[in-house]
C-alpha cells in the first residue's frame, strides 16, 4: 500500500477545521498532518511537517491565505507545497490573486465532501483543480479588471485549435466538457492541454487560466 496523502488544514474557524479533519481522516488514503488557524502558522507547520497538500482558507488573522500561499507555492519557492484554496462567494475578489500566488486548486467552501476529497487527491497527484463555478464567476466579474498583455492572441504560439481549447479551459470547462463541446475524445483534449502547457511554459491548468486572462482571451 502507498503512503496516505498528508494534509495540513489551515482555517481560522475551529468548527470548519474539525469538520475537515473528520472528513479527511475517515479516508483510508488520506490523513491529517496538522491543523492551524492563521497563514503564518501554516507556513511554519508546512516547513516542519512537509504535508502533501495544504487546504488553505483565504481570510485569516496574522497572515492571510493569499500571502501564505505565495510563501508556500509562489515563484522562487525552493520546495513548493501544493495548496488547495477554499473560498466563499463573498470572497471572489481574492480568487485571481490566489491563483497568481501559486495555488494548485480552488474550491468553494460549500462544496460537498466528495468534491473536497477529490480536490485533495487531484492536487496531490500534481494536477490542477478549478471549481468551474468559481472560474465562470471570476470571468464574468473580474476579467475587465485584468489588463491584457500587449499583443494579445496574435503573439501566442498556439494553433487555432489549441487557442480554442485554452479559451474553454479559461471558461471553466473540464476536459470532459471540452471534449463534448469540440466533439473530440477525452484523450485528445488531454493531449491538447499538455501541448498548451508545454508551449507556453506553464505549470498547470490554473496557470493556463491566468495566462488566458492576461492575454485577453476571455471577454
Amino acid at each position: 500500500m502507498s503512503a496516505p496523502v498528508r494534509v495540513l488544514i489551515c482555517d481560522d474557524q475551529v468548527l470548519i477545521r474539525t469538520g475537515l479533519s473528520t472528513i479527511i481522516d475517515a479516508q483510508p488514503d488520506l490523513e491529517v498532518a496538522g491543523e492551524c488557524g492563521d497563514g503564518r502558522t501554516a507556513v511554519e507547520l508546512a516547513g516542519r511537517l512537509r504535508p502533501d497538500v495544504v487546504v488553505m482558507d483565504v481570510r485569516m488573522p496574522v497572515l492571510d491565505g493569499i500571502e501564505a500561499t505565495r510563501l508556500l507555492a509562489g515563484a522562487g519557492v525552493e520546495h513548493p507545497v501544493k495548496v488547495l484554496v477554499v473560498t466563499t462567494f463573498n470572497l471572489d475578489e481574492y480568487v485571481y490573486e490566489a491563483l497568481r500566488a501559486g495555488a494548485s486548486g480552488f474550491l468553494l467552501k460549500d462544496a460537498p465532501p466528495d468534491r473536497l476529497l477529490h480536490g485533495i487527491r487531484t492536487v496531490a497527484m500534481g494536477s490542477a483543480l478549478l471549481d468551474p463555478e468559481v472560474t465562470r464567476r471570476l470571468v464574468g466579474r473580474y476579467a475587465a479588471r485584468i489588463r491584457p498583455a500587449e499583443g494579445g492572441a496574435r503573439d501566442i504560439p498556439l494553433t487555432p485549435r489549441e487557442l480554442e481549447v485554452l479559451r474553454l479551459i479559461a471558461d471553466g470547462l473540464s476536459n470532459s466538457e471540452i471534449a463534448a463541446a469540440l466533439v473530440i475524445s477525452h484523450e485528445t483534449v488531454k493531449t491538447f492541454v499538455s501541448r498548451i502547457l508545454t508551449k507556453l511554459g506553464l505549470r498547470d491548468r490554473v496557470q493556463a487560466v491566468v495566462y488566458a486572462y492576461r492575454h485577453g482571451l476571455v471577454t
